[in-house]
């Protein structure tokens, strides 16, 4: 078996991380359906590198995501950061000893789930029953499809509101006690602190190490943060964590930005603010890992891509589907059973290890590269042949990363195509411009 850990750290990259695990649900649905094409059959596929499996306390089997994800406390919507499947409510604070007077508890009632959530709820409900009154039948008959494409168009507030996937109690935490508006949590400096203040490092430390030390040769990590603002401190902080207790685990860092973080600020003191702030970032997180993939396109309404897609910048449900697509088709080699003599081949090819895509890119040389991830729309076909029309040809590829601010600075060697992604390593030129 040859594990990977996932790491989801900020707002945005647990948008794209609730898109990436309904993929995954997904092929695990059209796995088992008989109905469905061949290749979802594919078991050269392991799933279980991506995913656990345990029981609950009653003893029902699980099947959850190895994952890790780090937010703003209340960012989990109507969702328990204890789960759905173990049932685990946080226990009751407990009285003061030393305090004789009256104790008023103030409580907020919990978010309502949306009709998304909803028809889940009440699909596991049929499926777990054998039998169920008629009343339950109409209540899921009254939720319509057009209800819920509305629901996921226009009333997404939280990564949880459009997630399938149940989670270990141990996937979900939140940052509690920052006691400072969202806004305010936008340099590198304020999540550095938040993340060493109390015993924060030490619990989000402990729920890897679970994740970890549980699989038989893991075979790297995959950490996924939203380096626009304060969270990466929060990951560069974890990173140095990682890379002093697990020196011999490549990481993977796909480092994120939606849409609306790249609109220039209204004053330069903002400017010279975020550009520091990114200058920073870039350096402390690309000194903990092996290789680096910027991922970010400032607008895809007016980019290329808004010839296939219809997608409005300001609604990350639309942009972070197409990142999560990308990290999908890229991390499908890294899930590819090693062949053997007797394997067969009919649907695997390019399996590989995340420390092999590494040294592929690196050249058996340097470490800390910085890959660009070109995506193409529609994916160019497995058989080679070109199967859009000859004049959208140039309109396949698009590269979720600003390259030109550093291409006077940078230069590309050979590309290695995987699937639907692309990586193509830069590293800094010999010719003394720095």
């Amino acid at each position: 078996m040859r594990e990977i850990a996932t790491v989801q750290v900020g707002s945005y990259a647990n948008f794209i991380g609730s898109h990436f695990w309904n993929f995954q649900d997904e092929l695990l649905g059209l796995a088992d359906n008989h109905e469905c094409d061949e290749i979802f059959k594919n078991h050269n596929l392991d799933m279980n590198v991506l995913y656990r499996s345990g029981e609950t306390h009653q003893g029902i089997p699980t099947y959850t995501p190895r994952l890790v994800s780090v937010d703003f406390q209340g960012s989990l919507g109507s969702v328990s950061s204890q789960g759905t499947l173990y049932n685990e409510a946080p226990a009751p604070p407990g009285g003061v000893s030393t305090w004789t007077g009256g104790v008023t508890t103030c409580a907020s009632e919990p978010l309502k789930k949306n009709l998304f959530l909803e028809s889940l709820y009440l699909e596991d409900e049929d499926v777990g029953n054998a039998s169920f009154d008629s009343g339950k039948n109409g209540s899921r008959s009254e939720i319509q499809d057009k209800d819920i494409v509305e629901c996921l168009e226009n009333g997404v507030r939280y990564w949880t509101d459009f997630s399938k996937v149940h989670y270990h109690p141990r996937s979900l935490y939140e940052l509690s006690g920052l006691w400072m508006d969202i806004e305010d949590f936008d340099n590198y400096g304020v999540g550095r602190d938040a993340f060493s203040g109390g015993l924060r490092a030490e619990e989000i430390g402990e729920r890897l190490r679970f994740f970890i030390e549980e699989c038989d040769h893991i075979q790297g990590i995959q950490f996924v943060v939203d380096d626009a603002g304060g969270f990466s401190g929060v990951a560069g902080e974890f990173l140095e964590n990682i890379a002093d207790e697990y020196a011999n685990i490549p990481v993977l860092l796909y480092s994120v930005h939606s849409p609306d973080t790249c609109i220039d600020p209204k004053s330069k003191k903002q400017t010279i603010s975020r550009k520091l702030h990114d200058v920073v970032s870039f350096s402390r997180l690309s000194a903990s890992c092996k290789l680096v993939v910027p991922v970010g396109l400032p607008s895809f309404s007016m980019s290329r891509t808004s010839s296939f897609l219809r997608m409005k910048d300001e609604k990350p449900y639309h942009t972070s589907a197409v990142y999560a697509s990308a990290i999908h088709s890229i991390s499908l080699p890294f899930r590819m059973e090693q062949l053997g003599p007797s394997a067969q081949s009919s649907y695997t090819c390019g399996a590989m290890a995340v420390n092999d895509l590494v040294q592929m890119l690196a050249g058996q040389a340097r470490q800390n590269m910085v890959s660009i991830l070109d995506v193409s729309m529609p994916a160019p076909s497995l058989t080679g042949r070109i199967s859009v029309p000859l004049h959208l040809v140039p309109f396949l590829c698009e590269s979720p990363f600003v390259f030109a601010e550093v291409s006077n600075y940078l230069t590309r060697v050979p590309s290695a195509t995987i699937f639907a992604g692309e990586f193509a390593a830069i590293e800094p030129r010999d010719s003394g411009r720095c």
